[in-house]
């Protein structure tokens, strides 16, 4: 009788909400805001593009270089160790992007189609003219680069069609219809770039002030715009936005991806049409000898990246995320043991090995001054700034660490649960004087780059050498062998000798092939690059990770994780949730 009396007054409190209170259910109309209701609201509209750049996948490091053959991760748990163990399955993908970019484009897509209608200012539609330009330009620029995402995490073979994914320009509602087939590799990639000439047009290169009025564009002068007016707009308050230069630079990272072996197939997109976007980008940035002096060191500059405001960039940084507050989350994650980290990201041996020697040349080279019984000497210097070895310095205090088996700290091989599986530990994009001492922490500025300039230069030696060889230049009066010069020479190598493996190369285009992909692994390494380039250039998945233990000071390889990739898993698979819902949605050949 209890439960009967219990059941019924609830029943009864329900019926007497639903009568006295009908929004809990059927929300009042005045809740349900319709499209129309931005247009006199500028603050809603605009947060309809914030929602886009919020979803951009780089406002933050993924590290699936633990999904590689250059890092394995120490967490048994982490979704990048399960991934290379043979457990990457259409329903279980880290790399997913097609919930996240879907829902980014359809955002960016409601604010293309609302940006004419918006009042942004009150009574003046000069402003609102210029205001509603430079909002779609950014649409525009970020419906290019999610594509890019999506065509990098879901573009692929099915039933022998290099397939992309649907393409939608327009925002969907109720009524539209969504079991549609997915648009060819091709025509994305057209999408994309009439996106990114659409955004160019629209938006300045950069976000600067402008100091005359014969600096402000024609066609708002026509307006009756003036210095002021285009410095509200489209001024350094505004930097970090899209830009035109960053839609140029997104532009060339999907070159670059289409033009690979992995995508060629029906794609129209050539080697010389990647060289031709990234050189434009790096003519704007003053060629070669744009190449940033301290660019080798972007994340532990402390003076310069104390010093950033306003929206400024280092010389080394393209597009990066807001600076933020001091922090010590990614030193908690990946410092050793001893400096109270995870050591989450161990370094794998097949990295360390693909440093050169000092002079330039592959350690297994004939010239070169490898010593396999002092295996970290006379290295290329990136090796030393991008890797903890055993007898590094870290921390705040420049603690020596001990990553031997025999060390007799929790910094050795398998020693705890955090000590490193490989022998090695990362050092690259930690700042050696966050302090982690629970009795002391502290944090530091981090600075993250979305595009670096390096990896610009590195799309170009890329697509030249491919297109022209490795000396050739096209239209921009540098080379391959030009860029990848100056990137060594910045690193130290071959300042002795002229870098004479280079010189022996100059005229060889697989030889020059293999360098570049090579300085590409090293430069950009732990920045998440390598998984997606292993694929695009279809090699191969499989390498085990190896490391080192070190023991009685002898140094022994050994085998840590086997890599367990299928053959067509150099794309990646479309949601099967997509697959279920979609009759239409063709899968990817192998998921």
């Amino acid at each position: 009788m209890k439960n009967k009396i219990t059941i019924l007054g609830v029943m009864a409190l329900f019926m007497t909400l639903h009568t006295a209170c009908t929004d809990l259910f059927e929300p009042a109309i005045q809740n349900n805001r319709d499209l129309e209701s931005s247009y006199n609201e500028p603050r809603f509209a605009q947060g309809l593009i914030i929602n886009g750049y919020a979803r951009i996948p780089r406002n933050g490091w993924s590290f699936n270089d633990m999904a590689t053959d250059d890092a394995v991760s120490n967490n048994e748990d982490n979704a990048f160790f399960t991934m290379a163990s043979g457990q990457w399955a259409a329903d279980n993908n880290p790399v997913n992007q097609w919930g996240n970019a879907k829902a980014a484009i359809q955002y960016l897509n409601l604010m293309i189609e609302t940006a004419d209608s918006v009042t942004f200012t009150v009574n003046n539609s000069m402003l609102d003219r210029m205001f509603a330009d430079r909002i779609k330009g950014e649409a525009l620029g970020l419906r290019a680069l999610f594509m890019y995402h999506l065509l990098q995490a879901h573009g692929g073979m099915a039933d022998g069609q290099m397939l992309g994914v649907q393409l939608f320009t327009e925002p969907q509602d109720l009524n539209s219809e969504f079991n549609l087939p997915r648009n060819t590799f091709e025509e994305c990639m057209q999408q994309l770039y009439a996106d990114v000439d659409a955004a160019i047009d629209l938006l300045p290169l950069d976000y600067e002030d402008i100091l005359s009025e014969e600096d402000v564009p024609e066609r708002y002068r026509l307006l009756g715009a003036n210095r002021n007016d285009y410095n509200r707009i489209f001024g350094e308050d505004a930097r970090q936005l899209m830009s035109g230069r960053i839609a140029r630079a997104v532009r060339a990272q999907a070159a670059l991806m289409a033009a690979s072996p992995a995508f060629t197939q029906g794609n129209t997109t050539t080697w010389q049409d990647a060289a031709r976007y990234a050189g434009e980008v790096l003519r704007l940035n003053g060629g070669v000898a744009g190449l940033s002096p301290n660019g080798l060191t972007w994340y532990t500059n402390v003076t310069e990246i104390n010093n950033l405001g306003g929206g400024v960039n280092p010389g080394e940084i393209l597009w990066r995320t807001s600076l933020g507050g001091p922090s010590s989350n990614l030193e908690a994650a990946h410092f050793p043991p001893t400096q109270f980290g995870n050591g989450l990201l161990n370094p794998t041996q097949n990295l360390v090995d693909a440093f050169p020697t000092v002079d330039g040349y592959p350690i297994n080279h004939p010239n070169s001054a490898y010593d396999p019984a002092n295996p970290f000497a006379n290295r290329d210097p990136r090796f030393g700034h991008f890797i903890i070895r055993n007898g590094s310095t870290a921390g705040p205090n420049s603690q020596v660490i001990n990553t031997a088996a025999d060390g007799g700290t929790n910094d050795g091989i398998n020693r705890v649960e955090v000590s490193t599986r490989t022998g090695y530990y990362m050092r690259k994009l930690l700042r050696q004087d966050v302090n982690l001492n629970p009795v002391s922490v502290n944090g530091q500025l981090h600075v993250m780059p979305r595009i670096r300039y390096t990896e610009l230069y590195l799309i170009y030696a890329e697509a030249a050498n491919e297109a022209w060889g490795p000396m050739g230049s096209g239209e921009f009066g540098f080379s391959a062998y030009d860029v990848i010069k100056a990137i060594r020479q910045r690193a130290g190598i071959g300042l002795n000798n002229g870098d004479a493996y280079l010189e022996s190369i100059r005229d060889d285009q697989d030889a020059m092939r293999a360098l570049i992909r090579n300085e590409r692994r090293l430069e950009l390494c732990f920045e998440g690059f390598r998984f997606w380039d292993l694929r695009r250039w279809n090699e191969n998945l499989t390498e085990p990770a190896r490391g080192m233990r070190i023991e009685n000071n002898n140094f022994q390889i050994v085998n840590v994780q086997n890599r367990v990739f299928a053959e067509h898993m150099i794309y990646g698979p479309v949601p099967l949730s997509e697959i279920l819902k979609y009759s239409a949605v063709r899968q990817n050949t192998g998921w």
